[in-house]
């Protein structure tokens, strides 16, 4: 394959820009930031789901809270109506009497029993309220967390966005330089030699393998014409030898 001293000199500068942006789409990928970003993601969801079992306790413990107090008014009412009745003086007979302050008991023993239940409840939701409270601060501190994440995010994939850019633009111009056929071959051991096809030749040793080549191997190279496009025999990748002066 052909190409003059100067076309491998520039698909060398490809491969420099080509270099720099498998280096900026690896720091894309394994910013901080992200890695942050999805911490934080997985934290809010977690506080969120909490918060929902927790206002969801929360509610059913007002209900029951409800309903005991219902319960507490109902007896309360019933132990009233019938000490009036007592205090009335309305009933004579002592088995009556007997029976009314028996019932009289029981309802306050029952009304006791109830307000024993719907204040341990009520202690219940007072625990539950407190977590929920918690769990708000904590979603909405996460939250604001994830902004200035996103913030700090966004600023450096803008940065490396305008270099992938600017890097792109100059790698059209350079590609104009370098013959079609060439530039396929760089293309192809680029994708098989791990994002490397084309290296310079620095004394004996290729720089893409950092391997030193046979003196015979050097010979060979020496002996070729500079417009021949040469590889290395340890790695495969063009090798690109110095301009003479």
């Amino acid at each position: 394959m052909k190409a003059s001293p100067q076309e491998q000199q520039t698909l060398l500068e490809l491969q420099k820009l080509d270099t720099r942006l498998d280096q900026l789409a690896h720091r894309a990928a394994n910013l901080p930031e992200v890695a942050r970003h999805t911490e934080l993601l997985d934290r809010l969801a977690e506080f969120q789901t909490d918060s929902v079992q927790a206002q969801t306790e929360l509610s059913d413990l007002g209900e029951q809270v409800a309903k005991a107090e219902l319960e507490v008014a109902g007896v309360r009412a019933r132990a009233q109506k019938d000490q009036s009745l007592l205090d009335s003086g309305a009933i004579s007979s002592g088995k009556q009497l007997e029976d009314l302050q028996h019932e009289i008991t029981s309802l306050a023993r029952r009304q006791t029993s109830l307000e024993d239940v719907e204040l341990e409840l009520m202690e219940q939701a007072e625990g539950v309220q407190t977590r929920v409270d918690d769990l708000s601060d904590s979603v909405a501190k996460t939250r604001a967390q994830l902004a200035d994440v996103e913030q700090a995010r966004d600023v450096v994939m803008s940065e490396i966005s305008d270099e992938v850019r600017t890097i792109e633009l100059r790698r059209i111009k350079l590609i104009e330089d370098v013959p079609a056929d060439l530039t396929a071959l760089y293309q192809r051991l680029r994708d098989n030699l791990g994002g490397v096809g084309a290296a310079p030749l620095f004394g004996n040793r290729c720089e893409g393998c950092n391997m030193q080549l046979a003196p015979t191997d050097l010979g060979t190279i020496a002996g070729t014409p500079p417009d021949e496009v040469v590889r290395c025999e340890e790695c495969s990748r063009i090798l690109v030898r110095r301009i003479s002066a």
